[in-house]
C-alpha cells in the first residue's frame, strides 16, 4: 500500500499529490503510486440545457412522475445504421422496424394520451395554487394509481385530476380548499366534491380534515387585520377545539369565524361582507358558527 512505500522511502505525508484526471494519489518524492483510487469528486449535473451539456455531466435528465415517460424517453433512429456508420444486416432492419413502431404506438394510447392532458393540467394548477413539489409530484403518482386500477373510462380527466390533488394536499396537510382547487381546474365544486368521494372509497384514501387554524393566516393577511387580532383569532379557535365546537366543520368557515369575533372584540374595522368573500364562505355560514361559538364559550372568548 502506499503507506508501506513511502514509509520505506522515508517520504512524508504531505508529499502526496493527486491527479483527478487519472484518480491517482503518488507521492511527488519518490513517485510511488497507491493501489486506492480516489472517488470523482466534482459536480453532478442533471441539466439538459445548452449550458449543462457543455459540462462533464455523468447524470441524465431528472425523474419526475409528473412526465408521461417519467423522464426516461426513448429515441429510436430512422437511419438503418449502426454506431460505425455501417448499414444494418437485413435481420437487424427488421428488427428495428418493428421497435419503432411498438414505439410509435405506444406514444398514441389512449393512456398515454391521457397523463399528457391531467399533467400539463397538473402543472397549470400547480403554478396557481402554489403547490410545493413534493404535492406535485404525490398528485401525479396517486393519478397513475387511479389509471392503473381502470377507473378512468367515462369520466372526466379534470375533475379526476382536481380530486386527485385535493386528497394529497390533505394528505400532505397543505391548506388548499376544494373551493381553490376548483376555481383553479374551471371544474364545479359539486363536481369534484363528488368525484373525490368516489376516489376515497375507490382508493380506500381517507385523509384527516383540515386543522381551521392553518388558514387563519391566509385570511388576516388578505384582511389586513393586525396581529394582535390574528393571535386572538388562534385562541378562539384553540377553545373552540376544546369543546368539539370545529368538529365536522368547514375549517375554512371556522378560521374566518375566528377572525370575525376577534376583529369585533378588538374593535377593528372588518366588515362580515369582507371577510365572507376572502375566505369564499357565506356570510350566513359565518353567523351561524358565530352563534355556536358563543353558546358553547360564553364569556370565555372576551377573557
Amino acid at each position: 500500500m502506499m503507506t508501506e512505500l513511502l514509509h520505506q522511502k522515508n517520504c512524508k505525508k504531505n508529499s502526496l499529490i493527486t491527479d483527478y484526471h487519472t484518480g491517482e494519489i503518488a507521492c511527488s518524492n519518490c513517485g510511488a503510486v497507491s493501489f486506492e483510487k480516489i472517488l470523482d469528486i466534482g459536480q453532478e449535473s442533471s441539466g439538459l440545457t445548452g449550458e449543462e451539456y457543455s459540462k462533464n455531466t455523468r447524470v441524465g435528465g431528472k425523474i419526475s412522475l409528473k412526465m408521461i415517460d417519467m423522464g426516461l424517453s426513448t429515441i429510436i433512429e430512422s437511419k438503418d445504421k449502426d454506431a460505425t456508420g455501417r448499414n444494418l444486416s437485413a435481420e437487424n432492419r427488421r428488427m428495428f422496424y418493428r421497435l419503432r413502431m411498438w414505439d410509435r404506438n405506444s406514444r398514441s394510447a389512449s393512456s398515454v394520451k391521457s397523463f399528457q392532458k391531467a399533467f400539463t393540467l397538473l402543472d397549470g394548477i400547480a403554478s396557481k395554487l402554489g403547490l410545493p413539489d413534493v404535492v406535485v409530484e404525490q398528485t401525479a403518482h396517486l393519478f397513475r394509481k387511479i389509471a392503473a386500477k381502470k377507473i378512468l373510462a367515462g369520466r372526466s380527466t379534470a375533475g379526476i385530476l382536481c380530486a386527485a390533488i385535493y386528497i394529497t394536499c390533505r394528505v400532505t396537510d397543505t391548506p388548499r380548499t376544494l373551493q381553490d382547487i376548483a376555481d383553479a381546474g374551471n371544474v364545479r365544486k359539486k363536481t369534484l366534491q363528488r368525484i373525490y368521494r368516489f376516489l376515497a372509497r375507490e382508493m380506500d384514501i381517507y385523509p384527516e380534515i383540515f386543522d381551521p387554524s392553518e388558514f387563519v393566516s391566509r385570511v388576516a393577511k388578505a384582511s389586513g387585520i393586525s396581529e394582535k387580532t390574528e393571535r386572538l383569532a388562534f385562541k378562539i379557535l384553540d377553545m373552540a377545539s376544546k369543546q368539539n365546537v370545529s368538529t365536522s366543520k368547514n375549517p375554512m368557515a371556522m378560521a374566518a369565524t375566528a377572525i370575525h369575533l376577534a376583529s369585533k372584540i378588538n374593535n377593528e374595522k372588518v366588515s362580515q361582507t369582507q371577510i365572507s368573500k376572502i375566505s369564499g364562505i357565506s356570510a350566513v355560514t359565518i353567523r351561524d358558527r358565530v352563534k355556536e361559538i358563543k353558546k358553547k364559550l360564553g364569556g370565555e372568548i372576551y377573557g
